[in-house]
């Protein structure tokens, strides 16, 4: 530890985020950064612990303190070497992980002062690319093909680690372009697409062949490869099946954040086909992060109120005794999407969506109850019978996504991310990706 008593002096500083008033008139990331002092003085603070939480927490195993200690000592090259032995785009996760980690940080445990871990890796990642620290590999062949289908996260990882060691690795998507949910999910005013760019020029420059635009039905996988990983994800948005879910202007939430991604991108789409909250009422249904996404965009597309209700309670705010540690925190958390304007509500389940001339106009609601279970299980929902109109004339379903069910593949074919789990972290795909890596390997070196 270069100073053992920094966390005892310095107070946490997290670099924040751009004005409101400048930031919902563009797409840009809304968060900013610290100069390089700061950015020092923040990595000081971590206590190298004795039993490093965060490492445990992590899903792919970073070692925080290793490069937290470099990173403060200004070994800007040591603090990347460590950080990727672990994480293959720290690019990604820091700037979109919730950071399991920061929850496990001894100091959030004890004074509610986390270490700045996120942008701690976001800063290392960067300094990386640009002092030229991240070089174009190139692996000496094994002769043998992998197939990776789903250029998302879990995919870009498998296709990553199997490539450095030597396979011949083709990826293929049904989109157009490599990311997946980063691409096309997550909105460019929290993850910039050129960080994306950037570093897939490196992966096609180190071997791997990218087929995009080309939809692969896992029941008859291409030929000559020797393995295959599907890493697909969830393609399947959770739906509201209520009367009044034929009306127009009910969207799934990624019909318009992918769009509005293709749409900055340059692409353009008919008048009638556009999904856009300029001029409108929001109402976005569901209180996870991609609904806060929804808000974010609505607002920068003019929309002139946006409001999110959620079936669950309202959460506590700060510390949730029912979610001790280690469970993951379920307390009440404010995006920078929710700070630029949206009514938030809690215990609302939507009975039926109404409508005038084929179009909706609004959303019938009742209150719920909540009631604990006795065993400790999941607990009841209780209608009140208090219903109430709210109005909207777009309403985006964010409610997460269906597990999908994979057949029965032969012994060379892999799952990873989203596609063996069902939705969860980017973090989590990328976890599964290394392993899926690691076992596809194994079954070719065996």
């Amino acid at each position: 530890m270069g100073d053992p008593k920094a966390f005892l002096n310095i107070p946490r500083q997290e670099a924040g985020y751009r004005p409101v008033s400048e930031r919902i008139t563009d797409y840009s990331q809304v968060e900013q950064t610290l100069n390089t002092n700061s950015r020092k003085l923040q990595a000081s603070r971590c206590m190298d612990c004795g039993v490093p939480f965060c490492h445990w927490a992590c899903p792919i195993g970073n070692k925080q303190p290793e490069w937290q200690d470099a990173l403060f000592k200004g070994k800007w090259k040591e603090a990347y070497e460590v950080l990727s032995s672990t994480c293959d785009f720290p690019e990604f996760t820091g700037r979109i992980c919730p950071a399991l980690c920061e929850k496990s940080c001894v100091l959030k445990l004890s004074c509610d002062q986390p270490v700045t871990i996120r942008e701690n890796e976001a800063a290392i990642v960067e300094a990386a690319f640009r002092e030229g620290y991240i070089q174009v590999q190139h692996p000496q062949r094994n002769g043998k093909k992998v197939a990776v289908v789903g250029a998302g996260p879990a995919g870009l990882v498998v296709a990553n680690q199997l490539n450095l060691k030597g396979y011949t690795v083709t990826l293929f998507d049904k989109d157009e372009a490599a990311g997946g949910l980063l691409r096309f999910g997550i909105p460019n005013f929290k993850l910039d697409k050129n960080v994306i760019d950037r570093r897939m020029k490196i992966l096609a420059a180190e071997g791997i062949q990218f087929e995009m635009g080309v939809e692969i039905d896992v029941n008859h996988l291409p030929e000559g490869f020797d393995a295959y990983c599907i890493c697909t994800g969830t393609p399947t948005a959770r739906d509201l099946s209520i009367p009044g879910r034929e009306l127009k202007g009910i969207h799934f939430a990624l019909e318009m954040l992918a769009q509005q991604n293709r749409i900055l991108e340059g692409q353009t789409f008919p008048k009638d086909k556009l999904v856009n909250a300029k001029g409108k009422k929001v109402l976005v249904i569901g209180g996870g992060d991609t609904g806060s996404d929804c808000i974010g965009t609505s607002v920068r597309q003019g929309a002139t109120s946006v409001t999110q209700i959620e079936i669950m309670p309202k959460p506590p705010v700060g510390h949730n005794p029912s979610t001790p540690w280690p469970q993951w925190p379920v307390v009440f958390k404010t995006t920078s999407s929710h700070e630029e304007g949206c009514t938030r509500r809690w215990c609302l389940t939507s009975n039926q969506f109404l409508g005038k001339n084929g179009k909706v106009t609004g959303v019938e609601v009742e209150e719920v109850e909540w009631t604990p279970a006795t065993d400790g299980g999941r607990p009841t929902m209780n209608l009140t019978g208090k219903k109430e109109v709210i109005e909207a004339d777009m309403v985006l379903l964010a409610m997460g996504f269906l597990k999908p069910e994979q057949p029965k593949f032969a012994e060379n074919v892999f799952l990873a991310g989203d596609a063996a789990t069902g939705a969860s972290l980017v973090v989590r795909a990328m976890a599964g990706g290394r392993k899926a890596a690691a076992d596809i390997d194994h079954y070719l070196v065996k």
